[in-house]
C-alpha cells in the first residue's frame, strides 16, 4: 500500500471561477529593492475590493527567526499570533472583460523548488493566462530621471508591445527569477517587470519607482489603476530625496559624475 501523500501548504479559500485570470505577483527580500514591488502591489490591493482566494502556509519555507511572527491582543486578555503566510487575493473589476490575482509574499529562505510547485498549483488551478512578476533592483542610474523599468515576457506579441528584449543579465538570481522560468516551463506564459533604482537612495519605499511598476502593469494588461495617492506619496517621495542629495555634497558631486558619464555618451 502506498503512503498517502503529504498535504499541500497551498489553501484554497474563494472560488477560482475567474475570468481569463492575470496573475500579479511581488516578494518582499533580495528582488524588492526600495519595497518597489511589494509597495505597488500593496496600492492594487487598496484600490480595489479584493477577496482573499488562498493561502500558502510557509511553515516550510520561511526561517521564522528571520521573518518572525507577529503576536496582538485579542478580547478577553487572549494573544494572537499572525504568520507571515503568503496570501492571494481575487480583484473582480466589472468594466474589464478579466480579474486578476494578486499575490504578496516574503522571498523563500528554503525549499524553493517545492514553493515554485505551489505557486505553479495555484496558477493551474485559476487558468491563468499570464502572470506578471515584479522587482526592483538598485543601479548607476540619476535619481531625477523618470525610472526606469526593464523586463522580459516569454509572450513574443507582449515583448514587442512592450518594446521588451531579452535579458542577457547572468549571475545571482531570487525566487522571481526561479519562480518566471518555472511557470513558464508548466505553459503559462509571464512577463518580469523591474524597476531600476538609485543605489544611493537608502529611502524606502520607494513609491517613484511603485508608480512606474504600476503604470508599466497598466500599458501590458490595459487594466486602469487609481494611482492618485501613489503619485502625490512619490511627488513628496523625489522632494524629500532631491533635498536630501543637495544637502550632502559628497553625494551631489556623485550624481554630477553619473550626469557626466550619462550625456557623454
Amino acid at each position: 500500500m502506498s503512503e498517502p501523500s503529504a498535504p499541500r501548504a497551498l489553501r484554497i479559500h474563494g472560488s477560482t471561477d475567474l475570468r481569463r485570470p492575470i496573475v500579479i505577483l511581488a516578494y518582499a527580500g533580495w528582488n524588492d529593492g526600495g519595497e518597489a514591488a511589494t509597495t505597488a502591489i500593496a496600492h492594487l490591493l487598496e484600490s480595489f475590493t479584493a477577496t482573499k482566494l488562498a493561502t500558502l502556509d510557509t511553515e516550510d519555507f520561511l526561517d521564522f527567526t528571520v521573518v518572525r511572527p507577529h503576536v496582538r491582543p485579542r478580547e478577553g486578555g487572549r494573544r494572537e499570533i499572525r504568520w507571515p503566510d503568503h496570501e492571494f487575493f481575487a480583484i473582480r473589476a466589472e468594466t474589464q472583460p478579466f480579474d486578476l490575482v494578486v499575490g504578496l509574499g516574503v522571498e523563500p529562505h528554503l525549499r524553493w523548488r517545492a514553493f515554485c510547485g505551489e505557486i505553479e498549483e495555484l496558477v493551474r488551478r485559476v487558468e491563468a493566462r499570464l502572470v506578471i512578476l515584479l522587482g526592483a533592483f538598485l543601479d548607476e542610474v540619476i535619481y531625477s530621471q523618470p525610472i526606469q523599468v526593464v523586463g522580459a515576457s516569454t509572450d513574443a506579441e507582449l515583448s514587442a508591445k512592450l518594446g521588451l528584449s531579452p535579458s542577457r543579465y547572468e549571475g545571482p538570481t531570487g525566487i522571481v527569477g526561479v519562480l518566471g522560468e518555472t511557470i513558464a516551463r508548466a505553459g503559462t506564459p509571464t512577463l518580469s517587470l523591474w524597476a531600476r533604482l538609485p543605489h544611493y537612495v537608502q529611502a524606502s519605499p520607494n513609491s517613484r519607482a511603485a508608480l512606474a511598476l504600476l503604470q508599466r502593469i497598466e500599458s501590458a494588461i490595459g487594466f486602469p489603476i487609481d494611482k492618485k495617492s501613489l503619485e502625490s506619496a512619490a511627488a513628496t517621495f523625489d522632494q524629500e530625496v532631491s533635498e536630501a542629495i543637495a544637502a550632502d555634497p559628497q553625494l551631489s558631486a556623485y550624481v554630477r559624475e553619473l550626469k557626466r558619464r550619462a550625456f557623454s555618451q
